[in-house]
């Protein structure tokens, strides 16, 4: 990948980052660039904010049944390695994937950004 790209899209890539009105600003502004780099990385937010809401979901359900507190906690933790382990990627200026879902993410949302 060249220099360029991977500096043009920087900032789109972390952009994406930022909460999910920062996903859609970077999904917004790459329509018009399309830029390998940042499609990478809006493919890798996108699934970590959809994994931040099925946990959330998820605990919501389990917490009308059982009132488990840690269980939120360290899901949530998770959610947020994943995060900054995205966001450091983007900032570095690297197209690694997240840990164990990464790869995934980029197969299944592979027309975003194309």
């Amino acid at each position: 990948m060249e220099n360029n790209t991977v500096e043009e899209g920087k900032t789109i890539a972390i952009i994406s980052y930022i909460t999910i009105i920062g996903l859609i600003i970077a999904f917004v502004m790459n329509n018009d660039k399309k830029n390998d780099f940042a499609a990478f990385h809006i493919r890798q937010s996108l699934g970590i904010a959809l994994i931040g809401i099925v946990i959330w979901v998820l605990v919501s359900i389990i917490y009308a049944i059982v009132y488990i507190p840690i269980l939120s906690w360290v899901l949530q933790l998770g959610v947020i390695v994943l995060w900054v382990l995205g966001l450091v990627a983007a900032v570095q200026g690297e197209k690694k994937a997240i840990p164990v879902v990464g790869e995934q993410f980029q197969q299944w949302f592979k027309g975003i950004g194309n």
